[in-house]
């Protein structure tokens, strides 16, 4: 297992694009929703184990602003197993100290998952371990979005000069606000694009993209990505 005695340099914040679960099921014959199923799983699986890295905050990208316009029946199927998936988490990860947070537009959710989200961030609040952010009904652009109206609405109240806007203001509004931005983005499934998943946070993120199906993804694919990892060369726009 990959930790900070390997030699390797473990990124301090790491996202995970989760795709690959619905092809995972049709290659075997399965409806897509028994692929979300075998994903959730193995969700936990790879969370214990990165959580053991060393890795200081993980976001997992579960569930989009424009995963919506998927078929009823499949939204209902995810809905479902993130209520049930929840109700795990209030005893997942307590061993492991592992805090939990969700990140996203949760007014588009029903009461009922709401109550599990608050209750779930609540159990692990104060939980010393690895940060995960579980990111649902989550887009980048409307997170953006969001952070430039409460700078507007500051503006229109006189708390802040348009002139003296910063990037601190920026990031102070996003979900992700003091946290370090990622270092390495991970996509499962083989697609190359960030499909609107931290587009401001991972401006100078390196991107590794596996054609491993996120049911599939495990520690030995992702002891890969922390091998490619320290393969690059990290200038931030420099020399």
């Amino acid at each position: 297992m990959l930790d900070k005695t390997s030699g390797l340099v473990i990124p301090e914040h790491v996202g995970i694009i989760m795709d690959g679960n619905g092809r995972w099921a049709k290659k075997r014959g399965l409806p897509r929703s028994i692929g979300h199923k075998f994903g959730a799983q193995n969700f936990r699986k790879v969370t214990r184990y990165i959580s053991k890295t060393g890795v200081k905050v993980l976001t997992l990208y579960a569930f989009s602003t424009e995963n919506w316009k998927r078929p009823m029946e499949e939204v209902s199927a995810l809905m479902a197993l993130f209520k049930q998936y929840l109700v795990d988490l209030l005893t997942d990860f307590r061993d492991d100290e592992i805090k939990v947070v969700i990140i996203g537009d949760k007014s588009g959710f029903d009461k009922k998952l709401r109550d599990l989200i608050e209750e779930s961030e609540y159990v692990s609040k104060d939980r010393q371990g690895m940060l995960l952010n579980v990111a649902m009904n989550y887009g980048s652009r409307d997170e953006i979005l969001k952070s430039v109206q409460a700078i507007a609405r500051d503006v229109r109240d006189n708390k802040l000069d348009p002139d003296n806007i910063s990037f601190a203001d920026i990031e102070s509004h996003l979900y992700t606000a003091g946290l370090p931005d990622p270092d390495l983005i991970i996509r499962t499934g083989g697609e190359l694009r960030l499909s609107n998943f931290l587009l401001y946070q991972s401006a100078y993120s390196e991107f590794y993209s596996t054609d491993t199906l996120w049911p599939d993804f495990d520690d030995k694919a992702f002891d890969q990505a922390i091998i490619e990892y320290n393969r690059r060369n990290r200038r931030f726009g420099g020399v």
